[in-house]
């Protein structure tokens, strides 16, 4: 398994990912019909214009195949007016990679550059019923705030997690 940043190249790759990734994870979470109605061509053209951004950081996850397997990205969310703060704005992996270490290596690669970006604080959403936001909790991000969304139709809890201290993440990281 290879961990890179991502290059223009890899928004198909990511697509698909982050398609398939939603299917599985938000299953039973969001609307089916919703999840059912993705496309692998529209998230490619939303990475091809995501990965066209200065500011947004985006590292992908390979299988030793050389196919993407999964990623994950930050970039201040323009909602985001906490000074020296950045969100970590997804980390998905396709279902079979997952329980691996991946996502912790995702996790390591973005809280190194965001150290090295300076930032103080980084915040991240999760869905409360997102099995994954256990992870987050474990390196120790603390519930800052909860809010309403509304996703196919259905309104869902979102908790807004914050991480106050990066050396901290890191150091458990290892």
């Amino acid at each position: 398994m290879t961990i890179r940043v991502a290059t223009i190249d890899d928004a198909k790759g990511i697509a698909k990912v982050h398609v398939d990734s939603w299917r599985t994870t938000y299953k039973g979470i969001i609307p089916g019909d919703f999840l059912d109605k993705l496309s692998y061509e529209q998230r490619t053209k939303l990475w091809v214009q995501n990965l066209s951004k200065p500011d947004i950081y985006v590292v992908v996850a390979e299988n030793s195949e050389g196919q993407i397997i999964g990623f994950a990205d930050c970039w201040k969310r323009e909602t985001n007016i906490v000074p020296e703060s950045t969100d970590l704005t997804s980390i998905y992996l396709l279902e079979e990679y997952q329980g691996r270490g991946i996502g912790k290596a995702l996790l390591q690669n973005l809280f190194l550059y965001i150290k090295q970006k300076g930032y103080q604080k980084v915040f991240v959403d999760v869905l409360e019923d997102n099995k994954t936001r256990h992870f987050y909790e474990y390196y120790g991000a603390k519930l800052y705030r909860k809010i309403d969304i509304k996703i196919g139709g259905k309104v869902l809890n979102e908790l807004v997690y914050k991480w106050d201290n990066v050396e901290a993440v890191l150091e458990k990281l290892g």
